[in-house]
C-alpha cells in the first residue's frame, strides 16, 4: 500500500469535475456534469492528487505516511477550490462615492466622463506605496481564501503609464510570493486611455504596441494581456492592434468584450483565439456562436451587473445551448464590483442568469481553469491535478446557490496544505449540531508547490 500525506474520506459528496484528457472547456451538458461519488475519498502525496473513488476503495489501496493529515468529510461536501478567472484585486482605496451617485441615478460612463471611474483609482494606484497595496490587496486575497477560492488571476491596469504598469506586475509577482494562494497575472495596460492621452487615444495604442507591451513582456510575469473593447476606451480596430502585438511576444489574448454597447467584441476574441472574452452583457448570437466554434471561455461577471444595478446580465442560458464554454468571475474591482466571493457569484448566476447548480459549480472551478489555460492541472479532483480541495458544511453542492450570501467552508487545502483547518466536525446526534462563532483561522504556511 503507497503512503500518502493527506487523506480526506466519507464525503458525503466528492465532486470530481471529470476532466477532459486535453484540458479542454466542458460545454453544453457536459456543464452539469459533475462526477458526483457518495462516501467519497481523495489521496494527496505532496501537491498532487493520487486518487478518487470511495472510501473502501481508497482505505484499500493507500495508508496514511507519518505526520499526514487525515480528514473526516462525513455529511460534507468536497469539491475542487473556486477558480476566480478576472479580478483587478490589486487596487488602493475604494469608490463609495461613485456607489452613491449611481444609486441617485448617474451612469458608470457619465462618472467616468467626469474624472471617477477608472481615473480615480489610477490616482490612488499612483499615489500609494507598493507596501500599501500589498496589504490592501493580500488582505483581500484573505478574504478570498475564507469563500473557498483557490487560484486568483490579477490584472495590472490601475497604472496606465510605461512605469505604473512595470510596476503593477511586480506586485502581482509579489502578492503571488507572499500569499498562498495562486495568482495568474494578467497585462490590462489597455483598461482606459489615461486623462493624459483622452485626446489622442491612438497616441496611447502606439505607446503600448511599441513601448509598453515589449517592456512588459521583458519581465516574464503576465501570461496574457487583456484590451477594455468598449464605446468610449477601446475599439475594435485598437484591440485587434494591441492584442496582436501581445500575441507576438507571447501574451495570449483576453477582452473586456460587449459589455455596454454590441461592439463585435466577442467577434474579435474568436477571431484572435483569445483564450476568453469577459462580461458580455450585449454579445450578439454571432458573436455566441464564433466563441463556440473557436472555444473561447466566455467569463460571466453577474456581481458586476448587479453592483451597478443594471438588468443586462449576460445571456448564460442561450450560451451553453449554442455550445459557447462559460466560466464565472468576481470581477473584484473597487468600482464596479466590490466583492471576493464566489459562492454569491454561484448564487446570481442561478437567481439571475438561469444557471443550474451544476453548471454554476463547473463555470467557477474546471471552466474557470479553462479561462487561464490550467485546465489540464486545475478545477477538478483528478489523478494529477494539483490538490486545490474545499470542504463544505453542506448536505448538496446546490448549498452553494441556496444559502445565499453565506459561506459553508470548512476547510480549504492548497497545493496539499491546509491552509484553513476549520473546526473539528459536529457530533451528529438527533439534536442539530451546536454551531460555533469563529471564523476560520487562515494559515501562511510555506510556499506552495507549484
Amino acid at each position: 500500500m503507497k503512503a500518502v500525506s493527506l487523506l480526506i474520506h466519507s464525503a458525503g459528496q466528492l465532486l470530481t469535475l471529470a476532466p477532459h484528457a486535453d484540458g479542454r472547456p466542458k460545454r453544453g451538458s457536459e456543464m452539469g456534469e459533475l462526477g458526483v461519488i457518495g462516501d467519497g475519498a481523495v489521496a494527496v502525496d505532496g501537491a498532487r492528487i493520487l486518487a478518487v473513488g470511495t472510501t473502501p476503495e481508497i482505505r484499500e489501496r493507500f495508508t496514511l505516511a507519518p505526520d499526514a493529515t487525515e480528514i473526516d468529510a462525513r455529511k460534507a461536501v468536497v469539491m475542487p477550490a473556486f477558480i476566480d478567472p478576472h479580478t483587478h484585486v490589486l487596487f488602493r482605496g475604494t469608490r463609495e462615492w461613485e456607489f452613491e451617485e449611481r444609486l441617485r441615478g448617474t451612469s458608470y460612463m457619465a462618472i467616468a466622463a467626469a474624472g471617477g471611474g477608472i481615473h480615480s483609482s489610477v490616482r490612488m494606484f499612483r499615489e500609494a506605496s507598493d507596501e500599501e497595496l500589498l496589504v490592501e490587496s493580500l488582505a483581500r486575497l484573505d478574504r478570498m481564501a475564507a469563500l473557498g477560492t483557490g487560484t486568483v488571476e490579477v490584472k495590472t491596469g490601475y497604472g496606465l503609464d510605461p512605469e505604473q504598469e512595470l510596476r503593477a506586475l511586480r506586485l502581482i509577482a509579489e502578492l503571488d510570493r507572499r500569499h498562498p494562494l495562486q495568482i495568474v497575472p494578467t497585462y490590462l495596460g489597455a483598461h482606459e486611455v489615461p486623462q493624459e492621452f483622452r485626446d489622442s487615444p491612438d497616441a496611447y495604442v502606439d505607446l503600448l504596441t511599441e513601448r509598453m507591451l515589449p517592456e512588459a513582456a521583458s519581465l516574464g510575469i503576465a501570461r496574457f494581456c487583456d484590451v477594455f473593447c468598449e464605446k468610449g476606451v477601446f475599439s475594435v480596430a485598437q484591440s485587434r492592434r494591441i492584442l496582436a502585438a501581445a500575441a507576438a511576444l507571447g501574451m495570449r489574448p483576453k477582452l473586456h468584450a460587449d459589455e455596454i454597447e454590441p461592439m463585435g467584441g466577442a467577434e474579435l476574441a474568436a477571431e484572435l483565439g483569445a483564450i476568453s472574452a469577459d462580461h458580455l452583457g450585449r454579445i450578439s448570437e454571432e458573436g455566441m456562436l464564433a466563441m463556440a466554434a473557436a472555444g473561447v471561455v466566455a467569463v460571466l461577471l453577474p456581481g458586476t451587473v448587479f453592483s451597478l444595478g443594471s438588468r443586462n446580465y449576460a445571456p448564460a442560458r442561450r450560451m451553453i445551448e449554442l455550445g459557447t464554454p462559460v466560466a464565472l468571475a468576481t470581477d473584484c474591482n473597487p468600482g464596479s464590483s466590490m466583492t471576493e466571493s464566489q459562492p454569491w457569484i454561484i448564487a446570481l448566476a442561478c437567481l439571475q442568469m438561469a444557471m443550474t447548480p451544476a453548471e454554476a459549480v463547473t463555470a467557477t472551478t474546471y471552466n474557470a481553469s479553462a479561462a487561464l489555460g490550467l485546465a489540464d492541472q486545475l478545477g477538478a479532483l483528478s489523478p494529477g491535478y494539483r490538490a486545490d480541495i474545499q470542504i463544505l458544511d453542506a448536505p448538496s453542492y446546490a448549498r452553494l446557490p441556496y444559502h445565499v450570501g453565506s459561506s459553508d467552508l470548512r476547510q480549504l487545502v492548497i497545493g496539499g496544505n491546509l491552509l484553513i483547518p476549520g473546526p473539528e466536525p459536529p457530533t451528529l446526534g438527533p439534536e442539530p449540531p451546536t454551531l460555533g462563532l469563529e471564523p476560520p483561522t487562515l494559515g501562511r504556511g510555506p510556499r506552495l508547490a507549484r
